[in-house]
């Protein structure tokens, strides 16, 4: 037998399952590093560790107490694990891969009809404000309001920031994929670095992504332009053409916070 005979052939796909495994293995490490899932996973080694000397040394008692212990072994690390597992999972979902592939006809339907009511708005130049609620709670500001509790359509969205409607100073609120209430009243930022030609609709829009992880969408009365708060910060001149993606991003969940 020769060398060549003891080589193992190394196809293209097994480079990338390599790859594959290292990116997440890379990934995992990147979401316990600085929480206690370390610990465990170095003790869960440890007795692998173990597990493998007690083998090897043939310890019959041992071999037996490991053996009872692999038996509930995956359900303690999913136990163990639990805040990370639901961390990951919520990560990949937040994916724009796999939100483009799985999201649900519903939520596309409610992300098209969002989109082309700004879209719509902004060429109209009907001033509209609308928020998105996420993990941070805006039951106080949504008391502040009318009380709709009504599915998302663009007719609807339109109808409530007509001029003449008396529902359309205010903003309206969006929670769990339905128009929660209308004529809502937000905080105003006192941000001094915000620009001074701004309005009470982009401060208000501001102000509220400042106590909380909401997300807003303003159309500006006077300009149509369209602007996207989040973080406490405004992003103006949104393009018509990306607002889809605004609203998906904002209608998704996100995850807990570490």
């Amino acid at each position: 037998m020769t060398l060549i005979d003891w080589v193992i052939p190394i196809r293209l796909v097994d480079l990338l399952e390599i790859g594959l495994v290292a990116y997440v293995l890379y990934m995992l490490y990147q979401l316990m590093r600085g929480t206690i899932a370390v610990q465990i996973g170095l003790g869960i080694l440890a007795l692998y560790v173990v597990q493998l000397l007690v083998t090897a040394a043939d310890m019959t008692i041992l071999q037996a107490l490991f053996g009872s212990i692999a038996e509930v072994f995956v359900l303690a690390v999913i136990i163990l694990f639990q805040p990370e597992i639901r961390r990951v999972l919520l990560l990949l979902g937040q994916n724009p891969l796999v939100r483009r592939f799985m999201r649900s006809p519903a939520q596309a339907e409610r992300v098209h009809e969002i989109a082309c009511a700004v879209r719509s708005m902004s060429e109209q130049r009907i001033g509209a404000l609308i928020v998105f609620e996420r993990s941070s709670g805006l039951r106080s500001y949504v008391e502040t309001g009318a009380p709709l509790h009504a599915q998302v359509s663009q007719d609807l969205l339109i109808t409530i920031f007509y001029a003449q409607n008396p529902l359309h100073d205010g903003a309206v609120i969006i929670r769990d994929g339905r128009i929660e209430a209308a004529r809502c009243i937000l905080p105003i930022s006192t941000n001094m670095r915000l620009s001074p030609q701004l309005g009470l609709r982009h401060r208000a829009a501001v102000g509220v992504t400042e106590i909380s992880d909401a997300v807003v969408i303003v159309v500006s009365e006077e300009t149509g332009r369209i602007s996207v708060a989040r973080d406490g910060t405004l992003k103006q001149n949104i393009l018509p053409d990306v607002v889809e993606k605004y609203v998906t991003e904002a209608l998704s969940p996100t995850p807990d916070a570490p």
